[in-house]
């Protein structure tokens, strides 16, 4: 899967920017590429966390728990960044009532999946505690990881040319993971060659999932942590979706779990529109403007020109142009998926044919349409 990530973060900004133009940014800001570096060490130790987590509590009471995240991705935007600072009453309670809302909701739809998913089970095993402990290490994590994307954002880095860097951390981290937690290269290849039917949706999952989180990189720039992470977390009304209407997974649940599913589905939607009113006040927009400050003047960088980079523009134009390379990229991230999708084979699994339809156009449109309306307000700078 992380190897698919890697192939879609080194293949979107070529298609958008060009690598000449991901380069210039980088060697303009060199100091911010360690930092991605970390941040994508930081997802995929995160990452790791929930595969133990779900393994010991299931995936009903660890998602809940790890999407508390938002949580801690507001205290790190307010300490470090100055979020909120300068805001409204209103506006407090807007983002941190609507982060409360989400995480009471994932919960309560987290609950609503016990009947069928089985983790009352799970949650009474002797590794309880641990899977809590690991769910609780994936939302640190992952709210930490925010830190650095912030960082680089108020410094007037492209978001594509963040994630190119970000995912050699991400690419590294996870590998080490991986031979060291599972019996060292030898085994990871031959499980790898035993399961060469499923790689190619692991790969086109992590190809997939860059998709959404490259507009979620867009939304911790425009908004800040505070509200994207939040926002972001809503991703859980979607595979519940998926899960419900194409596979079924709810069919039979009793009155008390649909109550669940409904109630928890209508307080995460009140809850993310209530974080999306609250439009930053002119306290607030100073307060940021003074973090941004901070960072030219530590980093000694042109402080005009950063300025005008956060707010989705640049001095120099978008891209510039795309050399032969940049076409030689997008032909291997092809190339692999043409190989990858030549042993794929169809898991045998019921799905309901015209949900998946419906939802697949469905999130085609939303992402087409989010996709043009930020191109035509930042030309995805």
């Amino acid at each position: 899967m992380v190897a698919g990530v890697f192939v879609a973060r080194w293949t979107f900004p070529t298609l958008l920017r060009g690598t000449e133009s991901v380069f210039d940014d980088l060697r303009s800001k060199p100091h911010l590429m360690i930092w991605a570096v970390l941040a994508g060490a930081l997802w995929a130790v995160g990452n790791t966390l929930t595969v133990f987590a779900i393994r010991n509590v299931g995936l009903a009471i660890a998602f809940p728990l790890w999407n508390t995240n938002c949580l801690i991705g507001i205290f790190w935007g307010w300490l470090l960044f100055r979020e909120l600072r300068g805001a409204s009453p209103a506006n407090w309670f807007k983002v941190i009532g609507g982060a409360v809302a989400v995480v009471a909701a994932a919960i309560m739809l987290g609950f609503s999946l016990l009947h069928n998913a089985g983790s009352a089970q799970s949650s009474g095993s002797v590794h309880a505690v641990a899977g809590v402990l690991a769910a609780l290490g994936a939302s640190f994590m992952w709210g930490t990881m925010y830190v650095p994307y912030r960082k680089a954002y108020l410094s007037g880095m492209n978001p594509l040319s963040f994630v190119t860097v970000f995912t050699v951390g991400e690419l590294v981290t996870m590998f080490l993971l991986a031979i060291t937690l599972n019996g060292g290269l030898r085994q990871v290849t031959r499980e790898l060659a035993m399961n060469r039917g499923v790689l190619f949706w692991l790969f086109l999952g992590g190809f997939c999932w860059v998709v959404g989180d490259l507009f979620q990189q867009y939304a911790t720039k425009y908004i800040g942590i505070g509200r994207g992470i939040p926002l972001s977390n809503t991703n859980q009304l979607w595979g519940l979706a998926w899960g419900a209407l194409v596979f079924g997974e709810l069919s039979g649940v009793d009155r008390s779990h649909a109550l669940l599913v409904v109630c928890g589905s209508i307080i995460m939607i009140l809850g993310a529109l209530c974080i999306g009113s609250a439009e930053a006040s002119i306290g607030e927009l100073a307060s940021t403007d003074r973090a941004l400050e901070r960072e030219c003047s530590h980093y000694q960088l042109d402080s005009a020109q950063t300025r005008f980079a956060q707010l989705g523009r640049t001095s120099t134009g978008n891209a510039r142009g795309r050399r032969w390379w940049d076409y030689a990229i997008v032909a291997v991230a092809v190339a692999v998926f043409v190989a990858l999708g030549r042993s794929a084979a169809v898991p045998a699994i019921a799905m309901d044919m015209r949900w998946l339809v419906g939802l697949t156009l469905l999130s085609v449109i939303l992402l087409a349409g989010a996709g043009w309306r930020l191109w035509r307000q930042t030309g995805f700078c």
